[in-house]
């Protein structure tokens, strides 16, 4: 309990860092994900390409090596930056935001590949017809199609979106305050690493558990009936 009390506005900082990177970048990702599922599906084939082609590159590149190409290979070599670095708080600004476009980047081709089996699982038939009502393809998909695919694939969404809330912890390999490094320091500054390590895997059980429960009960309650 003296760790708690002692570390209490750093802890509530730190989550509260992993909760706005986990909702800024599911955002992202979700938009993202979205258009790539589409240019999967589309009848252009060169759109299929090059949504096949991110999605295989990127699911299968380490985290970790995303993060550093955002941070030393957009900021550092070709001088992108997302913050005013005249700022006080502009560097940390900067890398918070790096962090979000590398954690959006990466998750967006597991969103694709969920949104698409979900795709996969409309009934042909009903977009067939919407074709001969006059409906363009990117009509059928926005009003027909994804409609249903969003609610066929609500429980894996939840499971991406889980999966993104753990892996905000890799933020910290670019200088981002968030959970992983505090956990670091206070491993370093106490003799308890057990205790220690007990209170962050709490805090990641407080913020994923809610959820997992939260989209399983709406994949229950939206699912399409087949």
């Amino acid at each position: 309990m003296d760790i708690l009390s002692d570390y209490a506005p750093e802890l509530l900082d730190a989550f509260w860092m992993t909760i706005k990177l986990t909702v800024l970048s599911a955002i992202g990702a979700l938009v993202l994900g979205t258009l790539l599922a589409a240019m999967r599906v589309s009848p252009v084939p060169v759109a299929r390409w090059i949504g096949a082609t991110y999605v295989t590159i990127f699911r299968n590149t380490p985290l970790t090596l995303i993060l550093l190409f955002c941070a030393f290979g957009l900021y550092q070599t070709l001088g992108v930056t997302l913050a005013d670095q005249a700022s006080p708080t502009g560097q940390a600004d900067n890398n918070f935001r790096l962090a979000v476009l590398g954690l959006s980047i990466y998750t967006a081709s597991f969103v694709c590949e969920s949104l698409r089996s979900g795709i996969n699982t409309v009934n042909v038939g009903q977009a067939e017809a919407g074709r001969s009502l006059g409906l363009t393809f990117s009509q059928n998909l926005r009003f027909i199609v994804l409609p249903q695919a969003f609610r066929a694939v609500i429980g894996p969404l939840g499971s991406v979106l889980i999966a993104l809330t753990k892996n905000t912890t890799v933020a910290a390999a670019i200088g981002v305050l968030e959970a992983a490094i505090l956990m670091k320091e206070m491993i370093e500054n106490e003799a308890a690493i057990f205790v220690v390590g007990g209170i962050f895997a709490l805090g990641f059980v407080i913020l994923t558990f809610p959820t997992g429960l939260f989209f399983g009960y709406l994949g229950k309650r939206l699912a399409v009936a087949r």
